[in-house]
């Protein structure tokens, strides 16, 4: 058959490149098995250019971890062969295990299903689960006893909580909807919607977002002016990603988050989702009163508190009888 306008040229190659690689090595990437000389080959990576050439390596140190899409084109114009391969970014060293010590017990409300815990101007806030039993509330640390409530609607399953400029932002769980209330009145003011994380989970913030988790290994950051989800961080070891964040607590510069069903808590640098630290929290439910719903399945670790202006670490978990504040053992 003859083209009536110009025929791309049919290239075939191989391109190379590791599936897994550490931070602290650099990125090697190269193609062989050219079928055609002298024609231009370009690299991309998440879509912006990063080299040229038969083979080219990339320091990859200052990258968020986690896939990216790889990406080679050879040829020029509209007369152009590509590859693509996914790379998954790890952690260059395996994470810190802690222990903990239990500095001081408080009352805790068995029957909230707790979801998100945070201090806010020395007050202790909550926000508790279940269609029909989600509730955002007030309590006293030392009593446990709830000062202000306010319900959500039957059909919410309440999620995380934290507070960013006088107001309060409460995730629900699979409705796609968050909503924003006065710290003070507790009344609605506003709601948003996600649009790209798959459901609401975890909420804490920073100083300019707020974060939130949605059960996988990804932590989003909104805009707490719309609720849009701007970019996120995907939590690695040096081996594997970490699914299953749960309750978020921004302490200090790091990312605390539970991972649902354990107990136990990972650091995570927010600006590239390695996964510092695990606190091994076992242990704390054998202090409990009611061990056994303590112990059974869905009632295990979620809720961390960090008090900026005492400096100290609180834990609860879902129908746990007490509240700990903890010190991390490190």
């Amino acid at each position: 058959m003859q083209c009536i306008y110009a025929c791309k040229t049919q290239v075939d190659f191989d391109l190379n490149a590791p599936t897994k690689t550490q931070i602290d090595n650099p990125l090697t990437v190269s193609v062989s098995k050219l079928t055609i000389e002298d024609r231009e080959i370009r690299y991309f990576l998440d879509g912006q250019k990063i080299g040229s050439g038969e083979n080219m390596s990339l320091d990859i140190k200052n990258y968020r971890l986690g896939k990216h899409v790889l990406k080679v084109s050879i040829g020029k114009d509209d007369d152009v062969t590509s590859k693509e391969k996914v790379v998954v970014f790890l952690a260059d060293k395996a994470p810190q295990v802690y222990s903990y010590k239990v500095i001081n017990t408080y009352p805790h409300d068995r029957n909230a299903f707790t979801q998100g815990l945070e201090f806010y101007n020395n007050e202790l806030f909550e926000g508790t689960g279940q269609n029909g039993a989600s509730v955002l509330k007030k309590i006293d640390l030392k009593t446990g006893k709830t000062l202000q409530e306010k319900p959500l609607a039957n059909k919410y399953f309440g999620e995380g909580i934290t507070i960013f400029n006088n107001k309060i932002y409460q995730l629900t769980w699979q409705s796609n909807v968050g909503f924003i209330h006065d710290v003070n009145t507790f009344e609605t003011e506003d709601t948003f919607n996600y649009n790209k994380s798959k459901e609401g989970w975890g909420l804490s913030h920073n100083e300019t977002h707020l974060i939130k988790s949605d059960g996988t290994e990804k932590i989003w950051f909104l805009n707490p002016n719309n609720g849009q989800e701007e970019f996120y961080i995907e939590a690695y070891t040096n081996k594997r990603y970490v699914k299953d964040l749960n309750e978020l607590e921004y302490v200090e510069g790091e990312i605390y988050a539970n991972i649902w069903m354990k107990n136990a808590i990972t650091i995570i640098n927010p600006k590239n989702g390695t996964v510092k630290a695990i606190i091994n929290l076992n242990g704390l439910t054998d202090l409990l009163d009611n061990k056994t719903i303590a112990q059974s399945q869905d009632k295990v670790l979620n809720g961390i508190a960090y008090n900026s202006e005492t400096k100290k670490l609180y834990v609860t978990g879902k129908h746990w009888d007490k509240l700990f504040e903890i010190e991390i053992v490190k």
